[in-house]
């Protein structure tokens, strides 16, 4: 099957992860990387101006260029990655040529990036949603009856277990969350931190200079960490936090699991997840996985993994091999791949 892929591929996306899990799959795939074309990432002040002041110029090269490598790779079917940045005018222009398209969405709400993906998703032949609840929000918000959860995974090229001679020093801690800055986990992490003063906490990832919480300040990092370092950051921490994100703008539901949840054991850490229907559906409670409910619970759960080094370690193993057996992307790719042959001959 010759598939064009529409996403981003630095290395550890979750839409690259996804792509070459497809490819060592057996698909032929030819990718068209929205960063290469899309500047997302300016730090300071001009080059952020500049860029979005040029952004109607870029997303329509962009486009232009779906369009032209449709036409040269004459895919069996095109996969877009979330896709907020493709013009339904793009679509269109794919379906009328006979081919189908299939839209992964991987984030919690279909209307809180941007005005296109509310107008373009009803158009996709297929929906793929990482969030259970995204079937009925796509079924209640946008009228889109074809749809599938199929939840994130790992992929073995980044996610794995990192030897500590090669972890920065500055990695190695007692606890660490890694993720954007959310008000519910800076209240989380605040209340972890006065309970227990004297903990090492590391906190990881964009945004948190919006955090007004004094007692957590010297833990903030002030960067995010990806690809192979995110993996060593897993591997040099005791406790990996597994907080989820909140309900936003469009969603009936907050996270229930997230990509961290199988990047952390898959990595080799120990995982300290919220506890909910859906995340105890992917690892046993304390033998796989740690889980917490409340803030009280949180912080009682840290302390006890924190004084049981052999606990943590073998419930760290065994999560390590749950995740090894069920929850890479290739596992992934199998499923979509299956249902591209079966929904599409």
């Amino acid at each position: 099957m010759k598939l064009l892929c529409v996403g981003p591929i630095w290395r550890g996306s979750n839409a690259g992860g996804l792509f070459k899990a497809l490819a060592r799959k057996g698909a032929l795939i030819e990718v068209v990387d929205e960063f290469y074309y899309i500047p997302l990432e300016s730090r300071s002040f001009i080059p952020k101006f500049l860029s979005k002041l040029a952004r109607s110029i870029f997303v329509k090269e962009y486009n232009q260029e779906i369009l032209q490598r449709y036409k040269t790779f004459k895919p069996d079917l095109v996969l877009v990655y979330k896709g907020a940045f493709v013009f339904p005018s793009t679509i269109e222009v794919i379906k009328k040529d006979g081919n189908p398209l299939i839209n992964f969405f991987p984030d919690v709400s279909f209307m809180a990036h941007g005005s296109l993906l509310p107008k373009s998703l009803p158009i996709y032949d297929h929906v793929f949603t990482t969030k259970s609840f995204g079937v009925k929000d796509l079924k209640d918000r946008l009228g889109i009856s074809n749809s599938t959860f199929v939840p994130h995974g790992f992929d073995p090229e980044i996610h794995r277990p990192i030897d500590s001679k090669l972890i920065p020093e500055e990695f190695f801690c007692d606890v660490s969350f890694i993720g954007t800055y959310s008000p519910k986990k800076e209240k989380l992490l605040t209340h972890i931190k006065e309970s227990i003063p004297e903990l090492d906490l590391k906190i990881w990832g964009e945004q948190w200079n919006k955090s007004t919480s004094k007692v957590i300040q010297s833990a903030i990092q002030g960067r995010q960490i990806l690809g192979d370092l995110y993996a060593a950051a897993i591997n040099g921490s005791k406790i990996n936090l597994g907080f989820l994100s909140e309900k936003v703008t469009g969603s009936s539901s907050g996270d229930l699991i997230t990509s961290r949840t199988f990047h952390i054991p898959a990595s080799g850490g120990f995982m300290l997840h919220e506890r909910n229907h859906q995340s105890l559906q992917f690892y046993k409670e304390d033998v796989e996985a740690g889980f917490f409910e409340t803030q009280e619970e949180l912080v009682d759960q840290i302390n006890r993994f924190l004084m049981q080094d052999d606990l943590r370690n073998s419930i760290k193993s065994a999560g390590f091999r749950r995740a090894l057996d069920d929850h890479s992307l290739d596992r992934r790719a199998e499923t979509l791949l299956e249902f591209f042959r079966n929904k599409f001959k």
